[in-house]
C-alpha cells in the first residue's frame, strides 16, 4: 500500500477519496485551483498545494497535476470523477511518470470512451445491443446513411457523439428534417466537447428504464458485480435521483448483473467501473456504455451493500486482490440518493453561486450526507452547483421514501436557492411513490415545477441569528 496520495478533484467526491485513504493510513494531498481557495476539500486533507490561477483549466492540467504529485511526493492519483477521471492520456501520463492511476490502464479508458468501439465489445460476448448505425461520414453519404437507418427503423433516432459520455453528446430527433439538421450540428458540438466530432446513430427506446450496474475487478481476473441502480430520473439525460436495487424481475436482474460481468471481462477491466444498460416495458435489456471511473451514485451502492468501493478502489491500484467475493454481496433494502444543488429549477435549474448564510442538515437513522459546503461558504460560479448529496436507507422502498422526505424537512439552506423544494414536489407525487417512472417521468409531470417556496419563521430567526453572529450585533436592532 502506498503512502500518500493526491486526489486530482474537489468538492464531495475530492473528500470522499480523503475519508477512504485516511481509513487505510494514507496520507493525502489537495490541489485546488486560485479562484476555489475556500473549498472544503483543501482543509480535510493533510496537505493542499495550487496548481494555478484557475477556474478549471488548472483542474484539467495533466502535466501541473503530476508536477504536485512529484513535489508532494504523492505515489498515486485519484481523480474522482468529472474533469480528468475518463481521459486516456491521465493514466498514462501517470504511468510514464512513474505514478499509480487509482482507475483503469489507459487502453480500456480508450476503447470504452468510444460508444462504437464499447458496442463492439459488448456484442462480442453475446450482450443485446440496442440498433446502431455505425459511425456517420461526413457530408451527402453520411446523410443518406442516416436517412436508411432512420426509415430502417423509425423515429425516434438518437444522435450520438462516439466519445460523449456522462449523459452529454446525445440528440433525440423525431423526423428527417430534424435528423439531417441534427448531424451538422452534432458533429460541431461532439468536436467542441468531446475533441473527436464522429456521431452515430442509435433507434430510441420509448420510455425506458435506465438501470446501471456496479463492478469491481482486480488486475488477477477477479470481476464481481455489487448489483444494480435505477437512474432514470433525468432531466435531459442528467440524472437527478438514483436508486438501489433498480427493482426490476429477479430474473431480469440478474441476467443484467451477468451481462455487466461479461462486458468488464471482454473489456479487459481493472478497478471500479459502471456498465449501463436500458430496460424497456417489457423487460427487454440492451447494452448502452460503460464509465469508467466512480460514479456520483456510487453511495446506494454501497448503502444496500456495505462495501466501501473507493476504498476497494484504492486497494485494488495498490496491486492487491479484490478483498470480497461474489457470494459476499448481499443486497438489503433499499437506498435514494439525490443532489441538492444551488440551482433554481422554476428558471430552467439556472445555477444560484452565492454566500450560503444558514447551513443545517439532516440526521437520524438511515441517513448519509455527501457534502463540501458550510455556513458562509460561497457557491463559486465557476464550479459545480452541488451543496450536499443526501442518500437515505430503508428496509422497504415506502421505509426510505418516508425517510428522504424527513431529511428533505430536515434541511435549512438560506442564502442560495436550492433544489429541496423540486425534490420535495416529487417525493409526494403519486407515481413516484408507487415506483412507476422511467426516462420521461420529469417531462411528463410538469406540474412538478409549480410548487411554491415560503420562507418559514424558521429560516427568518436562523438568517437573524447568523446576521449577529457575522457582524457582532443585531443589526435590525434598531428598526422599529
Amino acid at each position: 500500500m502506498f503512502k500518500k496520495l493526491l486526489v486530482a478533484n474537489r468538492g464531495e467526491i475530492a473528500i470522499r477519496i480523503i475519508r477512504a485513504a485516511e481509513e487505510l493510513g494514507i496520507k493525502t494531498v489537495a490541489i485546488y485551483e486560485e479562484t476555489d481557495r475556500f473549498a472544503m476539500h483543501i482543509m480535510r486533507a493533510d496537505e493542499a498545494i495550487c496548481i494555478g490561477p484557475g477556474p478549471r483549466k488548472d483542474y484539467l492540467n495533466i502535466d501541473k497535476i503530476i508536477q504536485a504529485a512529484k513535489k508532494t511526493g504523492a505515489e498515486a492519483i485519484h481523480p474522482g470523477y468529472g474533469f480528468l477521471s475518463e481521459n486516456p492520456e491521465f493514466p498514462k501520463k501517470c504511468r510514464e511518470a512513474g505514478l499509480i492511476f487509482v482507475g483503469p490502464p489507459s487502453d480500456v479508458i480508450w476503447n470504452m470512451s468510444s460508444k462504437v468501439i464499447a458496442r463492439n465489445i459488448a456484442e462480442s460476448v453475446g450482450i443485446p445491443l440496442i440498433p446502431g448505425s455505425g459511425v456517420l461520414p461526413d457530408g451527402e453519404e453520411g446523410d443518406e446513411r442516416a436517412l436508411d437507418f432512420a426509415r430502417q427503423h423509425g423515429f425516434p433516432i438518437m444522435v450520438k457523439a462516439v466519445s460523449g459520455g456522462g449523459g452529454r453528446g446525445i440528440r433525440a430527433v423525431y423526423s428527417e428534417n430534424e435528423l439531417l439538421k441534427s448531424l451538422k450540428v452534432a458533429r460541431s458540438e461532439a468536436k467542441l466537447a468531446f475533441g473527436n466530432p464522429e456521431i452515430y446513430l442509435e433507434k430510441g427506446l420509448l420510455k425506458p428504464r435506465h438501470v446501471e450496474v456496479q463492478i469491481l475487478a482486480d488486475a488477477y481476473g477477479s470481476i464481481i458485480h455489487l448489483g444494480t441502480r435505477n437512474c432514470s430520473i433525468q432531466r435531459r439525460h442528467q440524472k437527478l435521483i438514483e436508486i438501489a436495487p433498480a427493482m426490476l424481475p429477479p430474473l431480469i436482474e440478474e441476467r443484467v448483473c451477468e451481462a455487466a460481468v461479461r462486458a468488464a471481462r471482454a473489456a479487459k477491466y481493472v478497478n471500479a467501473g459502471t456498465v449501463e444498460f436500458l430496460v424497456d416495458a417489457e423487460n427487454q435489456y440492451y447494452f448502452l456504455e460503460v464509465n469508467t471511473r466512480i460514479q456520483v451514485e456510487h453511495t446506494v451502492t454501497e448503502m444496500v451493500t456495505g462495501f466501501d468501493i473507493v476504498r476497494e478502489q484504492i486497494r485494488i491500484a495498490a496491486g492487491e486482490r479484490l478483498s470480497i467475493k461474489q457470494e459476499d454481496v448481499v443486497i438489503r433494502g433499499c437506498a435514494i440518493e439525490l443532489r441538492i444543488n444551488a440551482e433554481d429549477p422554476q428558471a430552467g435549474f439556472i445555477p444560484q453561486p452565492g454566500v450560503i448564510e444558514v447551513y443545517q442538515s439532516p440526521g437520524g437513522h438511515g441517513i448519509r450526507l455527501d457534502g463540501a459546503a458550510y455556513q458562509g461558504y460561497e457557491i463559486p460560479r465557476f464550479y459545480d452547483s452541488l451543496i450536499v448529496k443526501l442518500t437515505v436507507y430503508g428496509f422497504t422502498w415506502e421505509e426510505a421514501v418516508d425517510r428522504l422526505k424527513r431529511a428533505l424537512d430536515g434541511f435549512n439552506i438560506v442564502g442560495v436557492k436550492t433544489t429541496i423544494p423540486f425534490y420535495r414536489a416529487i417525493v409526494d407525487e403519486p407515481d413516484f411513490r408507487s415506483r412507476n417512472f422511467d426516462t420521461s417521468y420529469i417531462d411528463s409531470h410538469p406540474e412538478l415545477l409549480n410548487y411554491r417556496v415560503e420562507e418559514n419563521p424558521i429560516d427568518k430567526l436562523a438568517r437573524l441569528i447568523a446576521e449577529i453572529n457575522a457582524h457582532g450585533y443585531n443589526p435590525y436592532a434598531d428598526i422599529p
